[in-house]
């Protein structure tokens, strides 16, 4: 049977590193064209989540699958976008961009791209003439650039300012409209993860299980201030000051500083 393209299927999937236990018993399905936010303690194993999508490791047991396929290693299919740009330095912004695409394909996309990222005008630039903000959205415009099916995101925008990192999610969600890609986001934010997402994975620590699935059942476009998201905030809380906080429940008037900040 034949799912939709871009669909994800993680089954019962555990990794270790030596005698540390990072994931256990992993499942989740994603499906076609959802935004879906993974959350949870530091260290608890969610980039190595991501890290195991995007087929750059292999885990101890359990399955994954894009549509019907299994997930073996790297595939043009999934894209990765990282916490820092990872930009050529040597190479322009139009170049990175199309760094990766077969040559002489037309760069009729990498031009559309940069025009959707606000950065046609620097498509000659080098690197070291971009903010951190704008090399992010290069970054963007290159994980793009082949049409992936699924895009993978490792705390993105964890580098910039709080106001570029409201731009840049603005930008990935206009992005998101036009090309309709599957995307799995990992973020220690939590604002972040109800503003932009169709659900928010809560990890317990680790090793890491699914503690809790949050729904954002919010119409978009949406309120960064809206009571639904702070009513989704408050419960995405509760089950993460469950993890570091003892097993007591998570109240504003005794919350760490951490958590206060929505960094768990």
């Amino acid at each position: 049977m034949n799912g939709p393209a871009g669909s994800l299927r993680v089954d019962r999937l555990y990794k270790s590193f030596g005698s540390l236990d990072a994931l256990a018993g992993i499942s989740v399905n994603v499906e076609r064209g959802e935004i879906v936010s993974v959350v949870g303690p530091s260290g608890c194993g969610k980039s190595t989540l991501l890290r195991l999508i995007a087929g750059l490791d292999r885990p101890a047991s359990g399955s994954l699958h894009l549509d019907d396929q299994p997930i073996t290693g790297p595939s043009p299919r999934v894209g990765v976008i990282f916490q820092e740009p990872r930009l050529l330095p040597w190479l322009t912004v139009a170049k990175n961009v199309a760094f990766g695409l077969p040559r002489g394909k037309p760069d009729g996309r990498v031009m559309a791209l940069l025009r959707a990222v606000g950065l046609e005008e620097f498509a000659r630039a080098l690197p070291r003439q971009l903010s951190g903000g704008m090399a992010q959205r290069v970054a963007i415009a290159r994980a793009l650039a082949p049409r992936p099916e699924v895009l993978l995101l490792d705390e993105p925008f964890s580098s910039v300012d709080a106001f570029t990192r409201m731009h840049l999610q603005d930008l990935l969600l206009a992005i998101w409209q036009q090309e309709s890609t599957t995307m799995v986001l990992v973020t220690h934010e939590i604002d972040e993860a109800l503003y932009l997402s169709d659900r928010v994975l809560v990890l317990s620590g680790r090793p890491a299980r699914l503690r809790a699935e949050v729904r954002v059942e919010v119409a978009r476009p949406r309120d960064r201030r809206s009571t639904q998201l702070a009513r989704l905030k408050a419960g995405v809380l509760t089950e993460l000051y469950h993890e570091i906080g003892g097993g007591r429940e998570w109240s504003p008037s005794r919350r760490q500083p951490e958590v206060a900040a929505g960094v768990p």
